[in-house]
């Protein structure tokens, strides 16, 4: 959500932040609804008091018994609530919010201008894509080959965007879970969580998914939403909450599965888990102050990068541009990680700062120890890893000539000392 403060004092640079994302200027007709509100609120607090004035009239005009004047009167009073009804404070706040709500957070100066993710920027490489003796292979056909992943049974159960993971590989899985969200905490400093699955409309409203992204989630029949990410509930801790400065940063992790319709993404990633409906990640999520949302933004960044520099893989960090940035974030660094079978560079963790944006929706403020008043706090989010494509990578960096995988050292003790994948 957009402070319209910001946007009366300088509506040029509201166009400008917008045209960064590729949207058309809305701040004049914002701006109208604006001064309607305002002009509206006026007129509403005058009518409310010349609707006093005018009972007592009635009173008296009826005491002394002057009925054309009482009546008179009381065709004031009626023209007064009908304008009221037609013309409400109420629903123009409400028109003025929905003009608001739908357009995207204001990006930062650092984002590189761009349309799409052709125009986002490597910061940085961590390791060499491996050269194997042999042609590697993709995840699906390394697992199916050690019988430990079936889509079959998988689309049988539920239909297509869904994988059956069996024996070794699903404890491969949650090891790769588990080990995170360990790490995570032990290491870290992020509180664990277990969080509801199932959340109400309030609280897809505060993280941003609705009302933009309905049609990418899963609703239920009683009118929950399945998470598309614990950031949603794990956000939500401070929604309409005033956090003391003492209590300041919050770091909260959990492990949950994740839902999601995948409604744009007809065609693409068919094959395999790369692209699922339900999914586990590990999630970072750090409320803090205004002032400390930037080295925030870089820690969490590299408690991600830590994950897969520990799993052997090879990855890189690149900085959204304008176009690919995300509705909530004021800032995105994606991590990706090289899949050898694919022979390709894949999105594995998505690490935002969003700024006030988000607890601008939820209200969400913190009292400053040294001052008056209450402040927004700022929210970011970040991936600490996607599960399913850890485990993609690997399966596909960790691959043999003769089929089997090679589990990573940190993920041993979780399987058991388990150090290798056969059939």
């Amino acid at each position: 959500m957009h402070d319209i403060r910001q946007l009366r004092a300088d509506p040029a640079a509201f166009d400008a932040a917008l045209a960064r994302r590729g949207l058309p200027p809305k701040a004049q007709q914002i701006l109208e609804i604006d001064v309607a509100l305002r002009k509206a609120t006026t007129e509403f607090q005058a009518g409310l008091a010349r609707k006093n004035a005018l009972s007592r009239a009635i009173g008296i005009a009826m005491a002394k018994g002057d009925q054309v004047e009482a009546e008179r009167l009381k065709a004031e009073v009626e023209a007064i609530v009908y304008w009221e009804g037609h013309m409400s404070p109420e629903s123009l706040d409400a028109l003025l919010r929905d003009s608001l709500e739908t357009l995207p957070n204001i990006l930062d100066a650092e984002v590189p201008d761009g349309r799409d993710e052709s125009a986002n920027l490597v910061q940085h490489q961590h390791g060499t894509p491996p050269e194997f003796p042999f042609t590697p292979k993709q995840h699906f056909e390394l697992g199916e080959a050690l019988g430990l992943m079936d889509f079959a049974t998988a689309t049988k159960l539920a239909g297509a965007r869904f994988t059956v993971l069996k024996g070794a590989l699903a404890r491969l899985e949650r090891a790769l879970g588990q080990w995170m969200l360990n790490l995570h905490t032990e290491a870290h400093g992020y509180t664990e969580s277990a969080v509801p699955l199932l959340v109400n409309d309030g609280t897809m409203y505060g993280t941003g998914q609705l009302p933009k992204f309905a049609e990418d989630l899963f609703r239920t029949t009683d009118g929950r939403w399945l998470i598309p990410t614990a950031e949603v509930p794990l956000t939500n801790f401070a929604a309409q909450e005033i956090m003391a400065e003492a209590d300041l940063p919050i770091r909260l992790t959990a492990l949950s599965p994740c839902f999601r319709s995948e409604a744009g993404s007809a065609g693409r990633d068919t094959r395999g888990m790369l692209r699922q409906h339900q999914f586990a990640k590990v999630e970072l999520v750090s409320i803090v102050k205004p002032e400390d949302s930037d080295a925030e933004h870089e820690r969490m960044t590299r408690c991600a990068e830590r994950v897969l520099t520990e799993l052997g893989l090879v990855w890189r960090r690149i900085i959204l541009c304008a176009g690919d940035t995300g509705f909530g974030a004021a800032r995105t660094y994606d991590l990706e990680v090289w899949l050898p079978g694919q022979q390709a560079w894949r999105e594995i963790s998505s690490c935002s700062n969003c700024r006030d944006f988000q607890a601008r929706r939820m209200g969400a403020r913190y009292r400053p120890k040294d001052a008056k008043g209450t402040h927004f706090l700022n929210t970011l989010n970040g991936s600490g890893v996607a599960v399913g494509r850890a485990l993609i990578a690997v399966l596909e960096t960790h691959q043999q000539e003769d089929g089997s995988i090679a589990i990573p050292e940190v993920l041993r003790p979780y399987m058991g000392g388990l150090a290798r994948l056969t059939a």
